[in-house]
């Protein structure tokens, strides 16, 4: 490329070609931001190797090497939509989720102070006597397949309650809780595991099941050790370890603050109770 082409390029460069550069940019921002720390930035970075042999090979003549890698392309993308199928199905929850006309719709906030007082206090509580528990607080978007696996309760949150529930050898003290519109709504459900590799060894499958739930559906999941009794809080496939009763209140108050503004459906339906 010399300088005319360089100047030609210059000369014809519009505003909206800025505005097209930022979008891409921060398209290739958001998906580096969704996939690091998963099996899917090992992968991608396998992709990005195999690209580049690809067009190595082209460029060396090696044929017979080129149509291996051309062939193992094409049959590449099916089996990249199947492997990263959990951040794609995240991803376009997250789309979904998008606050872009939010801003147009008033919707009044939902108290939950008392269920998140409850939450919080059931927490101390479970982890003073060393009962292990997960407590799942469903946002957006709904937690069905995880609350098929257990069973419905549809009760007034109270840290009682949850102590209970966790109590060890009572029939529902190995699953988790799904707490939904600020009601108990499930108990004794199964959790899918993480499958991430970098999860730390010390962390046993309570912990696991408490960031796979993140990864797999939009909620917040509180975690109490058994062993340790260290509070712990999972979202987004994080997990934030040794809080106490006040860090517990302002994360959930926190996370279910950003999910206040509901879509026009949900402000007609608010106050009932959903049957799935």
């Amino acid at each position: 490329m010399n300088f005319s082409d360089i100047a030609d390029i210059l000369t014809n460069f519009r505003f909206r070609d800025v505005i097209d550069i930022i979008i891409i940019a921060y398209i290739i921002y958001w998906i580096m931001k969704l996939i690091k720390q998963t099996r899917a930035e090992q992968l991608l970075k396998g992709l990005v190797i195999l690209i580049v042999s690809l067009n190595l090979s082209d460029w060396l003549g090696l044929r017979t090497t080129h149509f291996i890698l051309q062939n193992t392309m094409t049959l590449g993308v099916i089996a990249l939509l199947i492997v990263f199928q959990p951040e794609l199905r995240r991803a376009l929850e997250r789309l979904g989720r998008g606050k872009l006309f939010s801003k147009f719709l008033f919707v009044p906030k939902e108290d939950y102070s008392d269920m998140i007082e409850e939450v919080a206090r059931a927490a101390q509580m479970l982890a003073e006597k060393r009962f292990g528990a997960l407590i799942v607080l469903e946002k957006e978007v709904g937690l069905r397949d995880f609350a098929d696996t257990g069973i419905v309760v549809n009760s007034e949150v109270t840290a009682e309650l949850l102590v209970t529930i966790f109590f060890p050898n009572s029939p529902l003290h190995d699953g988790a809780v799904i707490i939904r519109n600020g009601r108990l709504h499930a108990a004794g459900c199964f959790l899918p595991l993480s499958d991430n590799p970098n999860i730390s060894k010390q962390l046993g499958t309570r912990h696991r099941a408490g960031l796979g739930a993140t990864e797999n559906g939009d909620c917040l999941v509180v975690v109490v050790s058994e062993e340790t009794g260290i509070i712990s809080i999972a979202e987004e496939g994080k997990l934030s370890r040794f809080l106490d009763i006040e860090s517990v209140k302002e994360r959930i108050r926190r996370s279910l603050e950003k999910d206040t503004v509901k879509n026009q459906f949900q402000f007609f339906t608010q106050g009932r109770d959903k049957k799935e």
